[in-house]
């Protein structure tokens, strides 16, 4: 591993982006190729033959060529070389559709402009079921895992399902996928997944098919009544509202999850605190039958 390290340091940072790309991409998807690289990066084919030989050679033991894939799957015991392969840092690389992370000197700021987030609890499984659920994901096979519901049925935490996206809902993230149980499309919480192992049986089921989630609503929000109406003109103003109105198109399996975020009042008699819910719900009965659960949890 040192002298891995060593060597990987002598590396230029264009090449070592590239690295990064093949190191993620072989361990959370289950497969790279030359295609993907040079794709992704822009470069000629022989370039990216180049970084995959490169890699090959700072970490002789992580990959595999199949020749039924046409390019290099992780070996027994892949171990991380040359970038930090934790979710926390892998998800918001995918969900930007970044192809590596970090920078080689961590201390200056690329754009001049400082940027923190809140620090909230790490809710997310451990890698290597995160690398079954995004194989099972890309290839479009089906995935077995162990699920903990909060939900009160007795019923096995096994199931099967067939995943299509990953939702990323600030606070947490989610899968959605095909139940075979309920034999519709939910969403499954990632840090409840304690087990995961995709198949190799292809998914019956896509995108395609979920409802909810190729179809879209205009959400309608307005300040909430309790406010005082300097209160309310600077709420319109913050949301670029139009006509007193503030919409947003969103997907119908991602309403509930917008409502929770914005802290809207969905009560039919708005009757939460303005202060803290400053929105209100205006066409709430052409939303309920999408997100009754977010309407009456409160």
């Amino acid at each position: 591993m040192a002298e891995a390290q060593k060597s990987l340091e002598s590396v230029k940072w264009n090449t070592r982006q590239r690295l990064q790309y093949i190191e993620l991409m072989a361990f959370y998807t289950g497969v790279v190729t030359r295609s993907d690289v040079a794709n992704t990066f822009g470069i000629s084919d022989a370039a990216a033959t180049k970084d995959l030989k490169l890699y090959g050679q700072l970490a002789p033991d992580n990959l595999i060529y199949k020749h039924n894939v046409f390019g290099f799957v992780p070996n027994t015991g892949f171990r991380e070389v040359v970038t930090d392969l934790s979710p926390e840092l892998v998800l918001p690389i995918i969900a930007g559709n970044l192809p590596h992370a970090g920078n080689p000197d961590r201390d200056k700021l690329v754009y001049g402009v400082p940027v923190d987030s809140l620090p909230l609890p790490t809710r997310l499984p451990d890698k290597h079921i995160l690398a079954q659920i995004l194989r099972a994901t890309r290839h479009h096979k089906k995935l077995e895992l162990s699920y903990h519901s909060l939900s009160d049925r007795e019923s096995d935490n096994q199931r099967i399902i067939e995943p299509h996206s990953l939702i990323n809902t600030g606070l947490r993230w989610h899968i959605r996928a095909y139940s075979e149980e309920s034999f519709d499309f939910r969403d499954y919480v990632l840090s409840r997944i304690t087990e995961a192992r995709m198949l190799e049986v292809e998914g019956e089921s896509s995108m395609k098919y979920d409802d909810d989630w190729v179809e879209t609503i205009s959400l309608e929000f307005t300040p909430h009544p309790g406010l005082s109406d300097a209160k309310r003109e600077i709420l319109m103003l913050d949301y670029n509202a139009s006509n007193g109105i503030i919409r947003l198109n969103v997907k119908r399996a991602l309403i509930g999850y917008v409502l929770q975020r914005l802290s809207v009042d969905t009560t039919t008699d708005h009757s939460l605190n303005p202060n803290a819910y400053q929105l209100v719900l205006m066409n709430r009965d052409e939303i309920e039958p999408f997100a009754g659960w977010a309407l009456h949890q409160r």
